[in-house]
């Protein structure tokens, strides 16, 4: 049994990666691939061009997600879509204590409300685009959540730690150290990934209530 479900968490911990790796995409589209096609850099683009990218994005996005969701299900038995009962009210305490605490963290990083200044700064189209593409970038956020907490709790057991925001902590803070540089930046990464493991767990591990919770937790 222990050498089964070893097996099983690195064909789990594959699929975290793979979601993962769907993210990273989107730098081939930005940095290789638009750039010839817009003739011109991420940071010289039109509007429409920001667009067209951002829709390209999500479509691909899609496209993992639903062959991850589908993958898990056909090869290994795990409908992640399951609905898990509803919620108790200590844990729709906890889910607005912690989106509470995430508006507090953007708020700082931001220097005010995030979603503000982007309407501010993008106008209403564009801003209607942006959040559509951080809907899609929260879907394989928690893709690898999802597959990173199951395979940790085949190799470890214990199912109330959030082993699945701590993988998503470590990719998501060496993304942001590769990127932008900076242990800081990854640290941050790393405790952000935590904060919404947690509300994965929070929320019976539900993937429609975490995606909605995770969403409000990235924009708000």
């Amino acid at each position: 049994m222990k050498i089964m479900n070893k097996k099983m968490g690195w064909n789990f911990l594959s699929l975290a990666v793979t979601a993962f790796g769907g993210l990273g995409i989107e730098m081939l589209y930005a940095f290789i691939l638009e750039p010839v096609l817009f003739g011109a850099q991420m940071g010289s683009w039109s509007d429409g061009q920001s667009i067209m990218h951002w829709i390209l994005t999500c479509v691909t996005w899609a496209a993992v997600g639903i062959w991850l969701v589908r993958s898990a299900k056909k090869n290994y038995s795990l409908d992640i879509l399951s609905v898990h009962g509803k919620l108790q009210a200590w844990q729709w305490a906890a889910v607005l204590a912690m989106l509470a605490v995430s508006v507090i963290i953007q708020y700082l990083d931001w220097g005010g409300l995030k979603f503000v200044i982007e309407f501010q700064r993008l106008g209403a189209v564009l801003f209607l685009f942006q959040y559509l593409y951080y809907a899609f970038e929260t879907l394989l956020f928690l893709m690898i959540i999802v597959f990173g907490q199951k395979a940790c709790e085949l190799w470890i057991g214990h199912d109330k730690i959030p082993y699945g925001g701590i993988v998503c902590g470590l990719t998501w803070g060496l993304g942001h150290i590769l990127s932008k540089g900076g242990l800081l930046i990854g640290l941050h990464g790393l405790l952000w990934g935590i904060l919404l493991g947690t509300a994965y767990l929070v929320v019976n591990k539900d993937i429609r209530k975490a995606w909605a919770v995770l969403f409000l937790m990235f924009v708000l």
